[in-house]
């Protein structure tokens, strides 16, 4: 098979893996296992926790030690084992527990995911700026088919989304190891950094690339923030709008905003090749901040539901033009023999640093705007979009990278 629908495939499974619980577990956690604000947050937590120090960790082990598609394979077989521990858990404790070790197997991957794709890609002699968004908008089908899944099945505040997580998994770390290898650096190393894989932290000497590792924790805290709360947020209109489409099927809304990734990964391989990764981060900052905003405004029906669909569209400018446009710059901007490290590193700093603190942050904001149960959502995204436009306006100042047209990406 060729190696750009092998790819496809193997990008499917893993965000079917992830669209299957990210945007509904918030919910059931809420509604059925009456967790509070700050305890949501927490377990969402999990992924930036992991996120600190797995990604670059199995980053080094792909990049010195073992096949980068063997350790994505043995994650995600391991992942299929603990969603269906995590389908019989009910107390808050154990549920934290067993989604941190979830955590630890799945946010690695994303970063193995990008490294086995470029491998491959470069290796056949393609273009992975021009190759790999079209590629990628599969996992993007996939993440919306698990997650409209998940909502005609009903299982939005059930624990059966995570036995469609646990096959997925299954499915997925089978498959890996059908992968063309991707081969270790077998090179002698000259210094303790280089002989245990440390080098893709000398990147933080670069200006640039420091810069935007930083500002990558600071949006980071942003990312996931809409996939956390959104469906809590669409079900608290139930009481008011108990028949709208919006509230019986809000994870399918919010779906939506997944929809809008595949137009959006599509166009930037333009977008960077004629603006340059410094406007295409800063239409991605501001895209956040028209996100929360609309948000913020929005309400089922009427005038509402059209802010909220135009959120969800504005989504894909904001989530793939830093998170995809961003690994493809730090894949450019880095030597092959620490480029599964580098990327490790980049998610380390926005699903990481970055997610943990806004996963934290977000479920105190909303418990200190919860009166008597009832939560004030306009201000708490208010607050969130007010956020993203300090960010964007830091980055415009701090980061001062100049765009080659004809250079930077050919």
């Amino acid at each position: 098979m060729d190696i750009k629908k092998r790819l496809a495939i193997l990008n499917f499974l893993e965000f079917f893996s992830w669209g299957s619980w990210l945007l509904s577990a918030g919910a059931y956690m809420v509604e059925t296992l009456n967790f509070t604000g700050l305890q949501v947050g927490s377990v969402y937590a999990t992924l930036g926790i992991a996120s600190i120090f797995m990604p670059p960790l199995l980053g080094i082990v792909a990049d010195k030690f073992l096949n980068a598609e063997k350790v994505f394979g043995i994650c995600h077989l391991l992942l299929g084992l603990l969603f269906l521990t995590l389908g019989e858990i009910t107390n808050y404790t154990t549920f934290y527990v067993l989604m941190l070790l979830i955590s630890i197997c799945y946010m690695p991957t994303l970063a193995l995911n990008n490294s086995i794709s470029y491998f491959n890609l470069e290796n056949k002699g393609f273009d992975a700026v021009k190759t790999f968004p079209p590629i990628r908008v599969w996992g993007t089908v996939g993440f919306i088919l698990a997650a409209w899944s998940v909502d005609a099945l009903d299982f939005k505040v059930s624990s059966s989304q995570f036995y469609v997580g646990a096959i997925a998994s299954f499915v997925l770390g089978l498959y890996a190891f059908t992968l063309p290898k991707v081969p270790v650096d077998n090179t002698e190393a000259r210094t303790i950094v280089q002989r245990y894989g440390l080098d893709a932290f000398k990147l933080f000497r670069n200006r640039n690339l420091a810069v935007f590792f930083i500002f990558s924790m600071l949006l980071g805290i942003a990312l996931q923030v809409t996939n956390i709360w959104g469906v809590p947020f669409l079900n608290d209109f139930e009481m008011d709008y108990s028949d709208s489409f919006a509230v019986k099927h809000s994870v399918f809304l919010i779906s939506l905003s997944q929809l809008s990734e595949v137009l959006f990964i599509l166009a930037i391989p333009f977008f960077l090749k004629r603006y340059g990764i410094k406007k295409v981060v800063l239409m991605s900052m501001f895209a956040w901040m028209l996100r929360f905003a609309l948000f913020a405004v929005g309400y089922p029906e009427g005038i509402g539901l059209v802010f909220l669909i135009l959120s969800m569209l504005v989504y894909g400018m904001a989530f793939d033009f830093y998170f995809v446009s961003g690994s493809l710059y730090i894949n450019r901007e880095t030597s092959p023999k620490i480029r599964s490290s580098a990327q490790g590193l980049f998610m380390m700093m926005v699903n990481g640093i970055g997610f943990m603190f806004g996963a934290y942050a977000s479920g105190i904001i909303v418990d200190f705007y919860t009166t008597e149960g009832i939560k004030d959502w306009p201000m708490i995204w208010f607050v969130f979009a007010i956020y993203a436009m300090i960010i964007g306006v830091a980055f415009a100042i701090f980061f001062r990278y100049k765009h080659k047209t004809d250079v930077e990406l050919n």
